[in-house]
């Protein structure tokens, strides 16, 4: 074949920034420039319409090269083409010979990480609690050695390495794991394990509100399992800075990192006045992040983050290029999963690994797109799997290095995401620390305030969980579960645990847990010695924590910053609709009262059936109307709880009076909306007639529907007044 002629632009001029302007305005038809240009975002960055070389000129020199401090660019040289980023699918199995089969399922197909996550009386130190054990009750449930056996056998973690968060303390998990290596004849190979079995206090402080211990007393448990697993396991790290806690909360993608970076700080703070060097607390300090739905916001904070971390290596006089690589785990939000369409949670999570491999993450686990209804199924973890090897394989995502660099908007997006993290780590600084700034409410009141404006924007619609505050499904049948109900597991549990103590020596037992605090100050990994001991004489976690935490009962407690999901306001909006109609046999009716021909009420009757379907009320639809007397006679024998005037700007100030006052004297109870913000100079007429509200693109749908449907519920003769009255 011929060679390509080259090819030229210069018949394309290149336009000036003024003209652009010119262009944007003219297409905008009147609409302001600065509000429809300009978009704010939960990190208080103002995203531009346009990015050029001349907003960047001061960026372009900035960042090095792939593998040099500050890390901008990635943190090894070759970036996934020389060592493409973990797979980290987890099993949460609360069963370890479950726990284990679904673990080996995943490296089998795919997964690089062994990824365990604990249930709750696990990180909490308990033994199987039957407070706890209720319901939809997930994660790994590791009491004893036994336990540890069954879910580790025929790992070698060496090759596949482990990531576990431990909670507040990984001594537990840690001395189970040694123990596990000795009854197997591994511990010389178990010097070899690479991966993290970690904790993080703060973390757990501000999730749960409390500590079972003084932060200083975690923090002395913390030094100790660095200074045992530099001589007994070298490669393995043991502190596990989670950045979810935040963003579960609703934080922005810049407050979840400047919070998780905070919280790693006090922690090398904590290590070297405990005689661990600054140096060996940040080789032991691995991050996990969360990835949200702002695409290019969360590569941006994935890039500064790295620099951030070479930043705090240079502030502790560490060497930047050894110690200064941030050690990176990300998992799809679990913030943004919805309950309700959960199969969009498949796109979600898509986008979301997109972001996380074009940032640059070290590990990553997607997850399951039922995760918020139950635990994943079959079907579903092999969808999460396979998203991220289609990635790596088919999407070819192992390059280049740095995709994201270069771009004009990402590079400025970067360097503010860097200067907002760097603002607010300074303002918990100021605070006294993160512990501080948790003890006086500063964080959570952050994070409380971006939630609300989250919450906020999904009631008027301006963000789109679609699925939930749009396009819902009114015909969807929920996911059933069909996996083991906590009470069930709990049993088995109590079982594995009642057959492991009758076959352990009592006095064994006891005599290697006096043990354990005579060897809290020994040093040379003494203390995590003594507990591997303890596991192996047959203790359980239960009673090692309570030995450990001595009865505790001070008060090491803040305001928890929770868990939440950003949809959760709305979609037990649609539940308790969906509770009352199951329970009674009634259905919360809306009636469109369409006025004039198809083409002049449609496109309002359909915004109109979309909007009411959100709290999935029934929406009675027909073919419109000729007259005001006929859509008041149809809306009154409908029976329905709303009517909603439908038509056009034009035609309301004839129809919309009309209507509302024959409905209005006809049936008073009945509610009357229009379709439509209303012009100025009518609205007052037509709430004189009787319109009670008004449903527009600007409306606040989570609070019209939750009048319609209180009202609906409550009204007299109503199941729920008949509950009243029985209760007298």
């Amino acid at each position: 074949m011929g060679e390509f002629p080259p090819v030229s632009f210069d018949e394309f001029a290149c336009p000036t920034a003024e003209e652009w302007y010119q262009e944007a305005v003219a297409a905008l038809k009147g609409a302001p420039f600065d509000k429809r240009m300009y978009t704010p975002t939960y990190e208080g960055i103002t995203l531009e319409p346009i990015y050029t070389r001349a907003d960047n000129e001061s960026l372009l020199e900035l960042g090095g090269m792939p593998g040099e401090a500050p890390f901008l660019r990635g943190a090894a040289s070759a970036g996934y083409m020389a060592r493409p980023w973990s797979i980290a699918q987890s099993a949460c199995d609360v069963l370890p010979r479950e726990a284990n089969e679904a673990a080996r399922k995943e490296i089998e197909k795919g997964a690089t990480i062994l990824h365990f996550e604990l249930d709750d009386c696990t990180k909490l130190g308990l033994d199987p609690s039957p407070v706890l054990f209720k319901g939809d009750y997930r994660g790994l449930s590791l009491s004893n050695l036994h336990d540890a056996d069954e879910a580790l056998k025929g790992f070698d973690l060496t090759k596949t390495p482990p990531h576990i968060y431990a909670g507040a303390s990984a001594a537990a998990l840690l001395g189970l794991a040694a123990a596990h290596a000795r009854a197997t004849g591994a511990k010389e190979d178990f010097r070899e394990a690479g991966g993290c079995i970690g904790a993080d206090p703060l973390g757990e402080l501000a999730e749960r509100g409390e500590l079972p211990l003084p932060l200083d007393e975690l923090y002395d448990e913390m030094a100790l399992c660095i200074e045992w697993a530099e001589k007994n396991a070298p490669k393995l790290k043991t502190v596990l800075i989670r950045g979810d806690v935040y963003h579960n909360g609703g934080a922005g993608a810049t407050q979840e990192t400047a919070y998780a970076m905070s919280a790693a700080i006090a922690c090398v703070r904590a290590m070297t006045r405990r005689g661990v060097e600054a140096e060996t607390a940040m080789k032991h300090i691995k991050f996990s992040f969360s990835l949200g739905t702002n695409f290019f916001m969360e590569i941006a904070r994935l890039r500064a983050a790295r620099t951030i971390w070479a930043q705090i290596a240079e502030a502790f006089g560490v060497d930047t290029e050894e110690y200064g690589r941030l050690d990176l785990m990300a998992r799809t939000s679990r913030f943004t999963e919805t309950v309700y369409d959960p199969y969009v949670n498949i796109l979600r999570s898509t986008t979301q690994a997109f972001s996380g491999a074009v940032g640059g993450v070290g590990a990553m686990q997607v997850g399951c797109f039922d995760d918020a209804i139950r635990p994943g199924g079959e079907i579903a973890k092999r969808i999460a799997r396979n998203i991220q090897i289609m990635l790596q394989t088919e999407f070819d995502m192992l390059q280049p290095v740095d995709p994201a660099g270069g771009s004009w908007y990402v590079e400025r997006l970067t360097a503010q995401c860097a200067a907002a993290i760097w603002g607010l780590m300074q303002e918990v600084e100021k605070a006294g620390g993160l512990y501080a700034a948790l003890k006086e409410g500063s964080v959570q009141n952050e994070i409380e305030k971006t939630f609300k404006s989250r919450l906020k924007n999904l009631a008027l619609r301006k963000d789109r969980a679609v699925g939930t505050n749009m396009y819902p499904n009114v015909l969807e049948k929920p996911l059933g579960n069909m996996f083991a109900k906590g009470e069930r597991l709990y049993l088995e549990r109590k079982e594995s645990l009642e057959r492991a103590r009758e076959l352990r020596d009592e006095k064994h037992a006891e005599d290697t847990l006096e043990k354990i605090m005579p060897a809290f100050d020994k040093g040379e990994g003494a203390f995590i010695d003594a507990v591997t001991e303890a596991f192996m004489a047959g203790v359980t976690v239960g009673e090692l924590r309570r030995l450990l935490n001595d009865n505790f009962a001070g008060e090491e407690k803040v305001r928890a910053i929770g868990f939440h999901r950003w949809t959760e306001q709305i979609e037990s909006l649609r539940r308790k609709t969906e509770d009352y109609t199951a329970r009674t046999g009634r259905k919360i009716s809306v009636f469109l009262a369409n006025m004039g021909p198809i083409p002049q009420h449609k496109a309002r009757a359909d915004f109109s059936a979309g909007f009411m379907e959100v709290a999935h009320f029934e929406v009675l639809r027909n073919n419109g109307f000729a007259s005001p007397e006929e859509a008041v006679n149809a809306a009154v024998e409908s029976g329905a709880d709303v009517a909603v005037i439908c038509s056009t700007d034009e035609t309301y100030p004839e129809l919309a009076p009309a209507v509302a006052r024959g409905i209005k004297a006809a049936s008073p109870e009945m509610r009357v909306l229009l379709a439509g913000a209303p012009a100025p100079e009518y609205k007052e007429s037509y709430i004189e007639a009787g319109v009670d509200d008004f449903i527009h693109v600007r409306a606040n749908c989570y609070e019209i529907l939750k009048a319609i449907q209180e009202k609906a519920i409550n009204a007299p003769g109503s199941d729920e007044n008949q509950r009243k009255g029985e209760g007298l």
